[in-house]
């Protein structure tokens, strides 16, 4: 059985999306939680991934990592990791490569922190290009491939590259327009993603650095957080 190698589930997007798709595909896997540590997090996971972060997906001893290379593994031997549909399918794996090294100005500004609820008191301009952006993708996909998720109907790994973003909008709300606006509500439901968001309130690490990103751009409304 595939282990798949992630740190905190309140902070770490990119742990979310191989946990989420594997999930939502029915991808049996057992799963090592490594709690970020204050400061420099590489000595921590160095020993578990080659490359000092996570996630990692090991099979059979063999490191796989990075968030991409996990789902192109996955997709080589499990169907439906990707659309089946040609078009859809090279849509799909376009937006997940633009959303794996974009959108800098979200992250910076909006970090994943699913406990939390802020209330934005400033929006820079690259935020507000970031945020219409991502609409116009979501709103494309659901479009042209008929929805409801971003290339079909069906959950794939464009879905899963996309889920720490639906978690952001939760924090942070923010809305994308159109039909991307009902998309956010309906990943927020996934069986899933619910999931994810019940066992990162519960869980009790608290980790300053990540935990000072919320505050430089929004006030802290409320912290639903249980552990």
């Amino acid at each position: 059985m595939y282990e798949l190698v992630i740190a905190n589930k309140n902070y770490s997007s990119w742990s979310l999306r191989p946990w989420v798709l594997m999930r939502a595909k029915g991808i049996a896997f057992t799963e090592k939680l490594i709690p970020f540590p204050g400061g420099d997090s590489y000595a921590t996971f160095r020993p578990h991934t080659p490359s000092g972060r996570v996630p990692c997906l090991v099979d059979s001893g063999n490191p796989i990592w990075d968030s991409l290379a996990i789902a192109e593994f996955l997709a080589e031997r499990h169907e439906g990791v990707w659309p089946a549909n040609a078009e859809a399918r090279a849509w799909a794996r376009c937006a997940a490569a633009e959303m794996h090294s974009s959108f800098e100005t979200l992250r910076a500004v909006c970090p994943m922190n699913c406990g939390l609820r802020v209330s934005l008191t400033k929006r820079p301009p690259m935020l507000e290009r970031d945020i219409a952006r991502i609409g116009e993708l979501w709103n494309e996909g659901i479009s042209r491939f008929g929805g409801p998720y971003l290339a079909g109907d069906s959950f794939t790994a464009v879905d899963a590259f996309f889920a720490p973003v639906v978690f952001r909008a939760n924090s942070f709300g923010l809305t994308f327009g159109g039909e991307a606006d009902s998309y956010v509500e309906r990943m927020l439901a996934e069986p899933a993603m619910q999931e994810w968001y019940e066992a990162a309130l519960l869980e009790p690490y608290r980790e300053p650095g990540h935990e000072e990103e919320a505050a430089p751009f929004g006030e802290i409304t409320a912290d639903y957080r249980k552990g």
